[in-house]
């Protein structure tokens, strides 16, 4: 069999043909100029701070303003851990016992209060009432102990003083 034979292209059409194409790509080429002009702009403006934005100086800002807040956080954190410290030292843990002295005469007349702080560091008071008199003892603590003798209402006081968890 023969070989498949195409007709040919004058050559006038052909330089016609490639005159379109490369009038279109040239189309095409100014089209994409002109949008990488227009990205470039954008870019430019945005890196050298034209129309008030400037993304250098936006970033500087921002670690600045990081950085304050950084320092502000340490401070607080300083602030709070002296506060708590402050706070274990308060004497702000009461226990209170009300009890009769003396066996079946009165009506729980006599009591201990424990003050202390979390250290179980305080005083501890007992009033002491009878028919004619009151006498009121105080007795410091130091963890829960004092160099004076504590009466087991005054112990039990200390107990109640003792902050629950």
């Amino acid at each position: 069999m023969g070989e498949l034979e195409l007709p040919l292209i004058p050559m006038e059409v052909a330089f016609m043909a490639m005159a379109v194409m490369l009038f279109v790509f040239i189309i095409i080429l100014i089209m994409l100029w002109r949008k990488l002009g227009k990205l470039r702009k954008g870019y430019m403006q945005l890196m050298n701070g034209s129309e008030g934005l400037n993304i250098e100086q936006v970033l500087a800002q921002l670690q600045e303003k990081t950085n304050q807040l950084e320092n502000k956080t340490d401070v607080a954190e300083s602030k709070i851990s002296r506060i708590r410290e402050q706070m274990a030292a308060m004497k702000s843990h009461i226990g209170i016992v009300r009890y009769n002295a003396f066996g079946e005469r009165g009506n729980e007349m006599s009591f201990s209060v424990a003050i202390t702080d979390e250290r179980q560091d305080g005083i501890v008071i007992s009033g002491i009432h009878n028919r004619e008199h009151t006498f009121v003892y105080a007795k410091p603590l130091e963890n829960g102990q004092s160099t004076y003798a504590l009466s087991p209402e005054e112990k039990e006081a200390i107990s109640r003083s003792v902050p629950k968890k």
